[in-house]
């Protein structure tokens, strides 16, 4: 701790992202990383764009990727906001909706991120519990004193996915705050909420270009909403960086969201290794959450989740070990890679 830092700094409990270990070549199925690599259109889009044409600032506004994005959804693009990942568009949204003193509500069991955001605006978490079975049940977030409310959707790490009927319930009971659908993984078997952006104002729909379209590295995420709040994001925006979207992560952003046959290829492929295998550690004694991410939530009713995750580091295999958390400590969230590495681990854990 530094004589320097303010006590906001000292406070904070920063995120903690899934381990990269730099001492071998692992197979990485710890952080929800496509095992693809992105478009082709969107390569030789970034590609071209290395030019003399750095020396110029990107466009501030991303027009080019707003439209593709409001074309693909049919909306305007004053409903479309972007940011440099889903992370900033979340921090801002968290930032200018929940900051009004009243606890907001998110469950649980979700993206750790939330709680970090609510430590840095100083946000009073309203946790709700994740149901037996780990569903968000909509019941439990009606007519709520909040100040917003946060869904992932599908859920991460159980990969559990709500329909539409559940999130217009948590809609349709609280009209007067912001509910944000974090939908991080939605193309990969969920219902995106989308679709009721004209019908609820209060409704801000995040995704990100990181999962299902392979672009982790150029950090990409986007927002969808009514006009005026997405002009809120813009402000906020506009009042701590102008430019986060860098020229050559526009062109290739814009050429991924017009590549819908390369997205629904790779979803596609996903989706199928991802029931192969559900099917094989099924098999070796694991219960597995249903998923709808490209990920699956697995623990073994007689093997320590622990024990399992450091005997898969020394084989070369990385996943996702969440520690003594209450409720999900003994459970691995393995990443979906290709089938190859797919059946390394099934092979790795059946020597187990």
């Amino acid at each position: 701790m530094s004589r320097f830092w303010t006590d906001k700094i000292a406070s904070l409990d920063p995120y903690v992202p899934g381990e990269q270990p730099q001492d071998k070549q692992y197979i990485k199925l710890n952080t929800n990383e496509s095992p693809y690599s992105p478009s082709p259109k969107a390569l030789q889009a970034m590609a071209a764009e290395v030019s003399e044409s750095l020396r110029l600032y990107p466009d501030p506004n991303a027009m080019v990727l707003k439209t593709a994005l409001a074309n693909q959804y049919q909306l305007n693009t004053n409903q479309v906001f972007v940011g440099n990942g889903s992370d900033e568009v979340l921090a801002l949204a968290f930032m200018g909706y929940f900051t009004n003193g009243k606890a907001l509500a998110f469950a649980d069991i979700t993206y750790s991120f939330y709680k970090v955001y609510a430590g840095l605006y100083g946000i009073t978490p309203k946790l709700i519990p994740l149901t037996d079975e780990f569903d968000i049940a909509a019941e439990d977030y009606q007519h709520l004193d909040v100040s917003g409310v946060v869904v992932t959707n599908p859920n991460a790490p159980t990969g559990k996915a709500l329909p539409l009927t559940d999130i217009e319930t948590i809609l349709q009971s609280n009209p007067d705050v912001v509910v944000l659908v974090d939908e991080a993984y939605v193309d990969f078997g969920a219902q995106s909420a989308v679709a009721l952006v004209n019908q609820y104002p209060n409704l801000l729909v995040v995704q990100t270009l990181s999962k299902s379209r392979a672009l982790a590295g150029i950090r990409v995420g986007y927002a969808f909403g009514h006009p005026d709040l997405i002009e809120g994001l813009e402000r906020l925006k506009n009042s701590f960086n102008s430019y986060p979207i860098d020229r050559i992560a526009l062109a290739g952003a814009t050429a991924a969201v017009e590549d819908e046959t390369y997205l629904q290829n790779i979803c596609d492929k996903t989706i199928a290794t991802r029931e192969t295998t559900v099917k094989a550690l099924t098999q070796l004694g694991y219960e597995l959450l249903p998923s709808a991410t490209n990920f699956v939530f697995a623990t073994h009713p007689e093997k320590s989740a622990e024990e399992v995750y450091l005997k898969l580091k020394e084989q070369g295999i990385l996943v996702r070990y969440f520690g003594n958390k209450p409720r999900i400590g003994n459970y691995l969230r393995i990443t979906i890679g290709t089938d190859d590495e797919m059946q390394a681990l099934v092979t790795a854990l059946s020597a187990l």
